[in-house]
Protein backbone atom coordinates (compact mmCIF):
# COMPACT_ATOMS: atom_id res chain seq x y z
CA UNK A 1 0.00 0.00 0.00
CA UNK A 2 0.77 3.42 -0.95
CA UNK A 3 1.70 5.60 1.80
CA UNK A 4 -0.06 9.33 1.12
CA UNK A 5 1.84 11.01 3.33
CA UNK A 6 5.02 10.34 2.40
CA UNK A 7 3.61 10.55 -1.47
CA UNK A 8 2.53 13.93 -0.55
CA UNK A 9 5.94 15.27 1.23
CA UNK A 10 8.41 12.73 -0.44
CA UNK A 11 10.04 9.66 1.05
CA UNK A 12 13.30 10.10 2.74
CA UNK A 13 14.21 9.61 6.28
CA UNK A 14 12.53 12.86 8.14
CA UNK A 15 9.50 12.18 6.06
CA UNK A 16 9.73 8.53 7.71
CA UNK A 17 10.17 9.01 10.97
CA UNK A 18 7.91 12.05 10.91
CA UNK A 19 5.01 9.80 9.66
CA UNK A 20 5.51 7.37 12.03
CA UNK A 21 5.56 9.78 15.11
CA UNK A 22 2.85 11.03 13.65
CA UNK A 23 0.27 7.75 13.06
CA UNK A 24 1.49 6.70 16.46
CA UNK A 25 1.13 10.39 18.32
CA UNK A 26 -0.62 9.07 21.50
CA UNK A 27 2.50 6.34 22.33
CA UNK A 28 6.20 7.14 22.89
CA UNK A 29 8.81 4.75 21.87
CA UNK A 30 12.28 3.72 22.03
CA UNK A 31 15.35 4.75 19.63
CA UNK A 32 15.11 1.20 18.86
CA UNK A 33 11.16 1.29 18.15
CA UNK A 34 11.63 4.50 16.07
CA UNK A 35 14.09 3.16 13.98
CA UNK A 36 12.41 -0.49 13.66
CA UNK A 37 9.08 1.09 12.96
CA UNK A 38 10.24 3.73 10.75
CA UNK A 39 12.37 1.81 8.15
CA UNK A 40 15.40 3.94 8.98
CA UNK A 41 18.78 2.46 9.71
CA UNK A 42 20.09 3.14 12.97
CA UNK A 43 22.90 5.32 12.14
CA UNK A 44 20.23 7.03 10.13
CA UNK A 45 18.15 7.67 13.08
CA UNK A 46 20.80 8.82 15.51
CA UNK A 47 22.31 11.03 12.66
CA UNK A 48 19.01 12.72 12.26
CA UNK A 49 17.12 12.38 15.60
CA UNK A 50 19.16 16.05 17.25
CA UNK A 51 17.45 17.56 14.57
CA UNK A 52 14.23 16.15 16.02
CA UNK A 53 14.92 17.31 19.57
CA UNK A 54 16.84 20.50 18.75
CA UNK A 55 13.66 21.52 17.03
CA UNK A 56 11.24 20.01 20.14
CA UNK A 57 9.67 17.90 17.82
CA UNK A 58 9.81 14.78 19.96
CA UNK A 59 9.96 14.69 23.77
CA UNK A 60 11.28 12.71 25.95
CA UNK A 61 8.77 10.98 28.31
CA UNK A 62 10.47 8.39 30.61
CA UNK A 63 13.27 6.24 31.21
CA UNK A 64 12.65 2.58 31.92
CA UNK A 65 15.91 0.97 32.69
CA UNK A 66 18.78 2.41 30.20
CA UNK A 67 16.38 3.08 27.77
CA UNK A 68 15.00 6.55 26.91
CA UNK A 69 11.20 6.79 25.44
CA UNK A 70 9.82 9.86 23.14
CA UNK A 71 7.43 10.61 21.73
CA UNK A 72 5.69 13.72 19.08
CA UNK A 73 5.36 16.81 21.12
CA UNK A 74 1.62 17.68 20.07
CA UNK A 75 2.19 21.19 22.06
CA UNK A 76 4.91 22.60 19.28
CA UNK A 77 2.83 24.56 17.19
CA UNK A 78 4.71 23.20 13.64
CA UNK A 79 4.03 19.85 14.97
CA UNK A 80 -0.04 20.47 15.28
CA UNK A 81 0.61 22.07 12.11
CA UNK A 82 2.11 18.99 9.99
CA UNK A 83 -0.82 16.89 12.21
CA UNK A 84 -3.28 18.53 10.95
CA UNK A 85 -1.55 18.17 7.49
CA UNK A 86 -1.41 14.68 8.12
CA UNK A 87 -5.23 13.86 8.98
CA UNK A 88 -6.19 16.16 5.57
CA UNK A 89 -3.91 14.24 3.35
CA UNK A 90 -5.59 10.74 4.78
CA UNK A 91 -9.07 12.11 4.51
CA UNK A 92 -9.11 13.81 1.28
CA UNK A 93 -7.45 9.83 -0.08
CA UNK A 94 -10.32 7.67 1.88
CA UNK A 95 -12.96 10.43 0.78
CA UNK A 96 -11.26 9.66 -3.13
CA UNK A 97 -11.47 5.93 -2.66
CA UNK A 98 -14.79 6.13 -1.20
CA UNK A 99 -15.87 8.40 -4.41
CA UNK A 100 -14.31 5.60 -6.67
CA UNK A 101 -16.74 2.81 -4.65
CA UNK A 102 -19.83 4.50 -5.42
CA UNK A 103 -18.66 4.76 -9.10
CA UNK A 104 -18.40 1.34 -9.36
CA UNK A 105 -21.79 0.20 -7.62
CA UNK A 106 -23.46 2.65 -9.95
CA UNK A 107 -22.01 1.08 -12.64
CA UNK A 108 -23.20 -2.81 -11.15
CA UNK A 109 -26.27 -1.46 -10.48
CA UNK A 110 -27.61 -0.04 -13.64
Amino acid sequence: MVNVFLEFLGDNPHTRLLEFLISGREFDYTLTDLAENSGISWSTLHRIFPVFEKREIVIKTREVGRAKLFKLNQNNIGVKKLVLLYDAILKSRLESIEEKQKEKIKVIVR
